[in-house]
């Protein structure tokens, strides 16, 4: 199959490291010219003010496609432009990447992709894309609701080293997360199932945020920074609002149906293989 990235970022890019082999050609868009990215791939610029108008030919040819650009307050960027052209597309796989963030606050309580979705801002944008991922090319499109990501320099091992970790505690918070090699193999096994759908993409445990820099510090071997209470931590707005959703998010239904098995269930796995492969 030829694949067309919208959004080789961090994500997209690890994925055709190491499952690019697939496809007989891969093509995607970049913000920047110049800016790299994984294998030997041509890349076209696509942002607010420029668009390649060799993106159109490229979706006319393309067999998969992987949508990792997050939509603005003026909806989803890629429909926005090139939604008639998808529609009519003998594009065979979609694979859009959303976020667990379009769950709201469950106050805790473990759901699954039958939960109720709510939200303003950042949190309505992205219901708004998915709903209009569906309209345009419903049975063709899986949706992958993603966890917080880390990975190779995304992690608080990082975070550690670069004085940037921070231990907030908030009663009765968790987050789940998801290392970005478990998205690499979620995002191949969507591919090769014809599922169309909802998936949670996410670790088994939902854990306390201080608990993960807590663990990398021990790993390190250096006292974990002080614990700070979330009412009188200094924190920007955005990272404030991550912090007003409280869920577990059950990942079963992507073990079950697209038949993924995590390397990395937890966020102790995950460090620790950072840690010991030093990809800090």
């Amino acid at each position: 199959m030829r694949l067309f990235v919208f959004g080789l970022g961090y994500s997209a890019n690890r994925f055709i490291a190491r499952h690019g082999g697939q496809f007989i050609g891969i093509a995607g868009t970049i913000r920047t010219a110049g800016k790299s990215a994984a294998r030997d791939i041509e890349t076209l610029v696509f942002n607010p003010d420029v668009t390649d108008p060799g993106i159109a030919d490229h979706l006319a040819s393309a067999d998969a496609l992987l949508v990792s650009v997050p939509p603005g307050t003026d909806g989803d960027p890629v429909l926005r432009t090139f939604g008639s052209v998808i529609a009519a597309s003998g594009i065979r796989r979609i694979i859009y990447l959303s976020s667990v963030g379009v769950y709201g606050d469950h106050q805790g309580a473990w759901i699954d992709e039958t939960a109720p979705v709510s939200g303003e801002g950042r949190r309505k944008a992205r219901i708004d894309a998915e709903d209009a991922w569906r309209a345009v090319a419903g049975d063709r499109t899986t949706i992958l609701r993603i966890a917080g990501i880390y990975g190779p320099g995304r992690n608080a091992l990082e975070n550690l080293k670069t004085g940037k970790a921070h231990r907030i505690f908030k009663p009765g918070q968790v987050f789940n997360r998801i290392h970005v090699d478990d998205i690499a193999t979620s995002v191949a096994a969507a591919f090769d199932h014809a599922q169309t759908g909802i998936f949670n993409l996410c670790d088994d445990e939902p854990a306390p945020p201080q608990d993960v820099v807590t663990y990398a510090a021990a790993l390190m071997g250096i006292a974990p920074p002080p614990e700070q209470n979330f009412d009188d931590a200094e924190m920007s707005p955005m990272a404030r609002s991550f912090y007003a959703s409280n869920n577990r998010i059950s990942n079963a239904r992507l073990k079950r149906e697209l038949g993924v098995k995590l390397a990395f269930p937890t966020y102790r796995e995950g460090l620790t293989a950072l840690w010991e492969q030093r990809e800090v």
